[in-house]
């Protein structure tokens, strides 16, 4: 039973790990991307839109790598596009981020809700619903040996590509921003642009760099749930807040990728925990659905009263930067 848990918050936590590592590269450059809930949602349905005009259009039986290439590429690009939109607004035009972000979010779940419903209206089924499972059944392999090794398989190798894709990607985060020569430029955009401005660095490059391989990054967040979490099932509005609980795991990781591998199967179970207290009535199941808020706070009561400067966000964070007053 506690392996079966510990699979279903890695598996829940995914998303989540998607979402939080993107925002961390984004907020690392200066900019507070409050839009990941509606980046996270047009990287779904993005893959949902590539997957079903490639399913749709099978003559025969698909193309391993085509079947996986085109719903990635898809939700790479339609995030890429959300970033690109963000930065635009906040870097170029210099709007309110936390405006732009909650607008992108509201957006953003709109154009996958309108391609959603236009979809499922396509496939003329009773059930508000797509279901891609050719697809879904592509992304969702894991290791043909895993179900042999008892509780370790379960726990360590019965995930997706996508899974551990997640887990490389805010190792290799974390090490570039801590360790190498980008790093420590985009960290000192962050933290103050006006002396990185001053020292021959591209402030607004970066935060555009940033931004967008962040948002591409959540992006795949949505992709996952859709096509491996949720098996290939398409449904509006079915994310929950599950893009908020990513920006929330920003925080209780202190702005540090490595730490949200285990901040995000924390998170996974807390987020289905409350399935486990059945028996305790509705009134108390919605008290562990607060869990994951709940652990977030005290955490940022923690590092507010410790001050620790390593575990401060960036000082700029959520400020536009104007060159003519440096």
């Amino acid at each position: 039973m506690i392996a079966t848990f510990i699979h279903r918050a890695v598996m829940q936590g995914i998303p989540l790990l998607f979402g939080s590592t993107g925002e961390i590269i984004t907020e690392k450059s200066g900019n507070l991307n409050l839009g990941i809930p509606g980046i996270m949602y047009v990287g779904g349905i993005s893959g949902v839109i590539g997957a079903f005009l490639y399913e749709h259009n099978l003559a025969g039986d698909p193309n391993p790598f085509l079947i996986i290439a085109i719903p990635l590429l898809s939700s790479l690009l339609g995030s890429l596009v959300m970033g690109l939109i963000y930065c635009f607004l906040t870097v170029t035009l210099r709007a309110n981020q936390n405006v732009t972000g909650l607008a992108l979010t509201t957006f953003g779940v709109g154009i996958g809700n309108f391609f959603g419903g236009s979809l499922i209206k396509l496939v003329d089924t009773d059930m508000p619903s797509i279901t891609l499972s050719k697809t879904s059944s592509y992304f969702s392999k894991t290791f043909p040996f895993a179900d042999n090794l008892g509780w370790f398989g379960e726990i360590f190798l019965s995930y997706s590509f996508l899974a551990y894709s997640a887990i490389i990607i805010a190792l290799l985060a974390s090490y570039i921003i801590k360790n190498t020569r980008a790093g420590l430029n985009l960290r000192a955009v962050g933290e103050n642009p006006a002396t990185a401005d001053a020292a021959g660095i591209n402030v607004n490059r970066y935060k555009y760099f940033a931004t967008c391989i962040g948002s591409m990054v959540a992006g795949l967040g949505g992709l996952y749930y859709v096509m491996d979490y949720a098996c290939g099932i398409w449904s509006n509005d079915a994310f929950g807040d599950r893009g908020w609980l990513a920006i929330a795991l920003v925080i209780f990781a202190v702005w540090r990728p490595n730490i949200s591998i285990i901040g995000s199967i924390l998170f996974g179970g807390l987020f289905i925990i409350h399935n486990y207290f059945e028996n305790l009535g509705m009134s108390a199941q919605e008290l562990f659905k607060m869990a994951p808020y709940i652990v977030t706070l005290i955490v940022l009561i923690i590092v507010s009263m410790r001050n620790k400067k390593e575990n401060q966000p960036p000082e700029s964070l959520g400020l536009s930067y104007f060159r003519e007053e440096r």
